[in-house]
């Protein structure tokens, strides 16, 4: 059961960022939509725990990475 909640919350962050990347390509966000900021930070936190779990360090680090420039944007953007 815990392997398939792992598996889930990778495969979610995968999706966020995947609709974020497609809705600011097709022009629907810009980059400053704190839903656009928020797939990315959510997503990527997903991707890097899964990562993480299985010992990939590549992408872990990558969406660690990811996450903490996404913040960086949500803070730019609203504060």
């Amino acid at each position: 059961m815990k392997k398939k909640v792992s598996e889930a919350i990778g495969w979610g962050g995968m999706i966020l960022i995947l609709i974020a990347y497609i809705l600011l390509n097709f022009n629907i966000i810009v980059k400053e939509n704190l839903l656009y900021l928020s797939f990315n930070i959510i997503g990527s936190v997903g991707i890097a725990y899964i990562s993480l779990k299985k010992k990939a360090l590549q992408p872990a680090v990558l969406n660690i990475i990811w996450a903490l420039v996404a913040l960086y944007g949500l803070f730019a953007v609203f504060l």
